[in-house]
């Protein structure tokens, strides 16, 4: 068995090539159960997002089984693979596991750090193993991916500080005032850096924005998105002591905003602070307003000296998160190699089942005389025995077969306990799909219901 995952993403493709490959949610169960008719692909999930479409499956054999997802993505979407082959990327078996758990820890994000994807991985594996489409192999693997995400952002501070100009202009604020809650934002200009600051401060509390453009239309449009009120720059300048974040980016020339201008509104500020971003390149903020008491002014160059900086601590976090990543896929390799030795194991519990049953029923047939508490203690006392007996050869092989000779082990091990006729046998409990796939019309590649309900696992991590 192989793990592969085919998908794009913000680094490979681009806005408008992804919006192209969106699965609405309407449509996974169908996709996921097209995904599932694939030829090879034995377990699916399918993570779509903004920035990435990922599907990830388990195979039965990895040659061909890319183009045989190509194929899929063809069909689906109805795009010709000449139109986005190029934008694909295929990892398998150890990359593939490796860039599952980046993706949940968000260092494969366009933001590192954040922490959106991982709940949407997390939603991504619920509704296909809803839809029955993961298995042993998948079950496992996800769910340690979502718990290796959660780790990395409760154990580290990789999504702590800010990482956008923005949103450092917010951690700013909120050293001044704590909150931004019943505080009035002015600003000036109607940029786009603007917008997206005025964004994070309205979602952090900040209750009334007024929007200053020279051009009034445009003033009117941004704050109509924030139910803020426009105004012209020259009645800006009047309502200065109202507010108390200033933002502005207006593209000027010359300065928008002189000390006196400044001054004369912060007599009538009661000592109220003043928080001032200049965003603008030119400035458009004198840089002499911030020596004025109780005004804090900040520029770009400032804003992008933090965010550098944050930036910097999240690699080092990041850094971290990696040797994480590294043991968490020891330990998946370390799962996968004992999952082979299961059926040996289920096939000597029985076997020792069966032997203490028929040895019991000989047992209570030569000694009819036992009343029903007799027969009881016999049973709970020669079960025990059994148990005692098989616990030491269980644990051994489980270790055994983790080393470099775990399949010879694994051989030894079914030999001595003359286990060849039980390990033949179906194994109802075994917890994966049904893997026997209809086949689909018209196509001859398809696979047509004759392979086994359960798999073998491979016990080499090369050979996955």
């Amino acid at each position: 068995m192989h793990i592969v995952v085919v998908g794009l993403n913000y680094r490979t493709a681009p806005v408008e090539v992804r919006e192209r490959f969106t699965f609405a949610e309407k449509d996974l169960p169908e996709a996921l159960s097209q995904l599932l008719l694939t030829k090879s692909v034995m377990e699916g999930t399918i993570v779509a997002t903004c920035n990435r479409t990922e599907i990830y499956v388990v195979v039965d054999r990895l040659h061909m089984c890319g183009y045989f997802i190509r194929s899929f993505i063809e069909q689906w979407f109805d795009i010709p693979r000449e139109e986005f082959t190029k934008h694909l990327y295929i990892y398998e078996d150890e990359q593939a596991i490796s860039h599952l758990f980046r993706v949940t820890c968000g260092l494969d994000s366009m933001v590192i750090g954040e922490t959106q994807i991982l709940g949407q991985v997390r939603q991504a594996f619920l509704q296909a193993q809803q839809e029955k489409a993961t298995g042993t192999w998948f079950n496992m693997l996800f769910k340690q991916a979502v718990t290796l995400g959660k780790r990395a952002h409760s154990e580290t501070s990789i999504g702590e500080s800010a990482v956008s100009v923005s949103y450092a202009a917010v951690e700013l604020g909120k050293r001044i005032f704590g909150m931004f809650t019943n505080k009035k934002v002015l600003i000036l200009g109607a940029g786009k850096m603007s917008e997206l600051t005025v964004k994070h401060l309205y979602a952090n509390g900040a209750e009334e924005v007024i929007v200053a453009n020279r051009t009034l239309s445009r003033a009117e449009e941004l704050a109509s998105k924030f139910n803020g009120t426009p105004c012209t720059m020259e009645q800006a300048i009047e309502r200065l002591n109202e507010v108390d974040i200033l933002i502005s980016s207006t593209g000027a020339k010359e300065y928008v905003l002189s000390p006196e201008q400044v001054g004369h509104s912060m007599k009538k500020r009661q000592a109220r602070p003043m928080f001032i971003i200049d965003i603008a390149v030119p400035r458009d903020i004198d840089p002499t307003i911030a020596e004025l008491q109780n005004v804090f002014l900040y520029d770009i160059d400032d804003l992008e000296g933090i965010v550098e900086s944050n930036l910097e601590m999240r690699r080092s976090e990041a850094a971290k998160i990696e040797v994480m990543i590294q043991e968490e896929m020891d330990t998946f390799y370390q799962w996968l190699k004992t999952l082979g030795v299961r059926p040996a194991i289920r096939a000597l519990q029985d076997k020792s089942v069966a032997i203490h049953e028929e040895t019991l029923s000989s047992l209570f047939n030569k000694l009819p005389e036992l009343d029903e508490h007799q027969r009881k203690v016999i049973r709970r006392l020669t079960k025990s025995i059994v148990n005692q007996m098989m616990h030491d050869p269980i644990h051994r092989i489980k270790e055994m077969t983790g080393g470099q000779q775990g399949a010879e082990a694994l051989d030894f091990f079914t030999k001595i306990f003359a286990l060849e006729d039980e390990m033949n046998e179906p194994d109802p409990d075994h917890n994966t799909r049904e893997t026997s796939k209809p086949t689909q019309a018209g196509n001859s590649d398809q696979t047509s219901g004759n392979k086994s309900s359960t798999y073998r696992v491979s016990l080499s991590p090369a050979s996955l």
